[in-house]
């Protein structure tokens, strides 16, 4: 597993990837840690720092690079129906526990979207609270409202 760390109009970031799939995105307000092969910028860790640089300059609303979130059954359920919604829009997390098929689950929701190993590209920034308040952020409700306020400002452009 390979990783590089870049400075970024967000901060450091560090992206992990295995075999061509990125597997992590550590933001500067987390500590990177773990155990990879070598700091390396892959072709794969290239085109996704490139795919974020367009997103933070509202050029790219929409990610096609190659993801592999390493987590449980449960939490890759919630991680895809994150990856699903639209650039500029929200949902609850109830939302996301009935589109999961356990509507009661709204907390084990927010636990799996707290431990999403990749954010921005899986947009858990994207999830709020049911009357629409900014809760619930591993990285601080200041970036989370930074994050909705580029795609709503960068919505229709």
């Amino acid at each position: 597993m390979n990783y590089y760390t870049k400075e970024t109009k967000l901060g450091r970031i560090t992206i992990t990837e295995e075999f061509g799939f990125i597997t992590s995105l550590f933001l500067k307000q987390k500590v990177f840690r773990g155990k990879f092969d070598k700091n390396f910028l892959s072709e794969s860790i290239e085109k996704a720092f490139t795919q974020l640089e367009e997103y933070f300059d509202g050029k790219r609303k929409e990610f096609d690079i190659p993801l592999n979130p390493k987590g449980t059954s449960f939490q890759q359920k919630v991680w895809s129906c994150l990856y699903k919604i639209p650039y500029g829009e929200t949902r609850t997390y109830k939302e996301i526990a009935t589109q999961i098929g356990n509507e009661n689950s709204s907390r084990a929701v927010g636990s799996a979207n707290n431990k999403n190993p990749i954010p921005i590209f899986i947009p858990c920034h994207r999830v709020v609270g049911s009357n629409g308040d900014l809760v619930g952020y591993a990285y601080g409700i200041d970036l989370k409202q930074k994050l909705l306020e580029l795609e709503k400002l960068n919505q229709t452009s």
